[in-house]
């Protein structure tokens, strides 16, 4: 059974989000994803300052299995990234939801995690 936070939204293909008060907003991939991925060898992530639209692909997770797209569930600017991630990739793996994080987004002006899953509907999807 796969871990799934009930303070986050998650998106079909995968991806988490966390919204904080101050309008930005976390994320990462489920945990879900990275045990169907397998070890995770390499992230990639788009630069600090990047805008990017909902649905657009933000990255890609290399893992020894195979190559994944990360698709953004909401638009905002790319405000940080996790470049521990670049030395150690494993983290998505073995905490995907702390220290496994992608990226952080400014939210775009009227973005809202619409159409994203609670943690409820995550699970019925997974299972």
């Amino acid at each position: 059974m796969s871990n799934v936070p009930a303070n986050l939204r998650y998106a079909k293909s995968h991806e988490w989000l966390r919204v904080e008060a101050d309008g930005t907003a976390t994320v990462g991939i489920t945990d879900y994803a990275q045990a169907a991925l397998g070890d995770i060898t390499f992230v990639q992530v788009p630069k600090v300052g990047a805008p990017l639209k909902a649905g657009e692909t933000f990255g890609v997770v290399e893992s020894v299995k195979a190559a994944s797209d990360l698709y953004l569930p909401v638009a905002g600017t790319v405000i940080a990234v996790n470049a521990a991630l670049d030395s150690a990739p494993e983290t998505v793996n073995s905490a995907p939801y702390d220290g496994g994080w992608m990226l952080k987004l400014k939210l775009a002006d009227g973005a809202a995690p619409a159409g994203l899953m609670d943690a409820t509907a995550y699970t019925t999807l997974i299972a």
